[in-house]
């Protein structure tokens, strides 16, 4: 019974926060039940201005030809080099979403560098040195939120393409089958729905409304099978899945 644990890591419910600004810099940790704290990070620079060996990044000192705003922007994208080389070391190998918290120009600035491919187009607005852990993490649900509904549209999408070729199915026999053989590459599953029934070694479903399902069902069945086979499974709300039924299956290959 999959259906309620694929839930908890359907919906993005954890990131982290980079609170960036001239004065200082912090990475924050959020998590869906833990209270939002900041994250040890080695080689992270304090501030723009020791970052680039100078005690103002105001003065007037030209860097080659360049002074004043020009100048400003070249060590702000020596600070911003430098604080992406040591927030790499800590997200190395996560898909965790990356939440940039900054003002102009520096937020454009960052993200014109940043090495990590899980960065969020939204941003948190403004100056974060005025902003909390807590209030960073408050800030990020709904840009997560947002981020989910990205991503549901983007499946949605490609959804449709897929049928067009047919590789994708709603049709529960044919999912169950396609999911037994490893031909699922993402699978969508009701959340809430639980269908009484079996699954044999072949695919082929036995439906039996009179069935004990209190320990899943055959879409649980179908949704695990899939997740052997190396499928992305997503526990969603019927609204959410395209056609609107107990399941949506895009395939590897027409099957």
């Amino acid at each position: 019974f999959i259906k309620p644990l694929l839930r908890a890591i359907t919906v993005p419910q954890s990131a982290y926060v980079l609170a960036l600004a001239q004065g200082g810099v912090r990475l924050v940790e959020v998590s869906a039940d833990l209270p939002s704290a900041t994250v040890a990070v080695r080689g992270l620079p304090d501030d723009v201005a020791s970052a680039v060996g100078k005690a103002s990044i105001k003065d007037r000192t030209q860097i080659g030809r360049l002074g004043g705003i020009e100048g400003q922007k070249v060590r702000m994208r020596q600070y911003a080099r430098l604080v992406d080389q040591a927030v790499r070391d800590v997200l190395a190998g996560s898909d965790v979403p990356l939440i940039l918290a900054a003002a102009q120009p520096l937020e454009a600035i960052y993200r014109s560098l940043c090495s990590y491919p899980h960065l969020v187009a939204e941003s948190i607005p403004g100056n974060p040195e005025q902003l909390s852990d807590a209030d960073l993490g408050q800030a990020s649900r709904a840009i997560l939120d947002n981020l989910h509904r990205t991503r549901l549209e983007a499946l949605h999408a490609l959804f449709a393409a897929r049928a067009q070729e047919g590789r994708a199915t709603t049709d529960v026999a044919q999912a169950a089958r396609a999911a037994t053989f490893g031909a699922v590459d993402t699978l969508m599953v009701d959340i809430d729905e639980v269908m009484p029934g079996s699954i044999d070694d072949a695919g082929r479903v036995a439906f039996d409304a009179a069935a004990d399902a209190a320990g899943g069902g055959v879409v649980d069945q179908i949704a695990l099978r899939a997740l052997n086979a190396g499928a992305k499974v997503l526990g969603l709300r019927r609204a959410d899945i395209p056609g609107g039924g107990s399941l949506a299956a895009i395939l590897r290959y027409a099957f």
